[in-house]
């Protein structure tokens, strides 16, 4: 998460015996950006702000594709999202919830990385699955929010759930975020092809089954306590 530049100083000896000096600027790929101040509901805030003495605050987005952003990024695609399978898989391994009392209505989950504050707000839900792993002793996983094999979830096809409303599906996450994540609309469609419906009905009525593996599971549709649905 280092974000100032680095000034590396190397010597060396040509072959005609002249000592040559060299001096290396690293930055980080993130481009340097004046202060600005950004509005978040009733909140405001600035990118690498220091409320108190060697603390900084950073603030993030996470949408429903499982992409990770500065919050104030004014184009959010997949050029501009973190991709840094190291710095993903270390922030989402320490995000839990906000209860700092800073920021908790805008940003309800918070990363720490020694005494950085890294708040996250989300388009859904703070766990974003994107693939499915390939089953291994263990059984299948779930991969989420590009962490690769480094972030990643037990896959319990018969607990599944397509929300009525939205049509988006979800699936258990660690019980630390919430205990639900989102699968992302790519997958879904993979999955899509696996549920099963009541007799007489179509895809847009709620799916009973999953067939996966040869095996025909019975939805639990125990995520719908997580969820309001009219």
């Amino acid at each position: 998460m280092l974000r100032e530049p680095v000034v590396i100083i190397k010597t060396t000896l040509s072959t005609t015996g002249m000592i040559i000096t060299r001096v290396c600027v690293w930055r980080s790929t993130m481009r340097p950006r004046p202060p600005a101040v950004f509005w978040r509901g009733q909140g405001t805030y600035t990118q690498g702000q220091s409320p108190e003495p060697r603390i900084r605050e950073y603030f993030y987005y996470l949408d429903h594709q499982g992409q990770l952003f500065l919050d104030d990024t004014k184009v959010k695609n997949f050029v501009t999202c973190f991709k840094d399978q190291q710095f993903l898989v270390f922030f989402f391994k320490h995000l839990k919830t906000n209860r700092s009392d800073r920021y908790q209505q805008h940003f309800p989950f918070l990363s720490l990385c020694g005494r950085e504050r890294n708040f996250l707000r989300c388009d859904d839900q703070p766990i974003v699955f994107t693939h499915l792993l390939s089953e291994t002793g263990q059984g299948a996983h779930l991969s989420y929010c590009g962490g690769g094999t480094k972030l990643t979830f037990p896959f319990q096809p018969h607990s599944l759930f397509m929300h009525p409303d939205s049509g988006r599906v979800y699936h258990p996450a660690p019980e630390l975020l919430g205990g639900v994540g989102l699968v992302r609309s790519a997958l879904a469609i993979e999955f899509s092809s696996h549920f099963h419906y009541s007799s007489g009905q179509d895809s847009s009525a709620q799916p009973t089954h999953f067939l996966w593996a040869g095996q025909h599971y019975k939805l639990t549709n125990e995520l719908l306590r997580h969820f309001t649905v009219k």
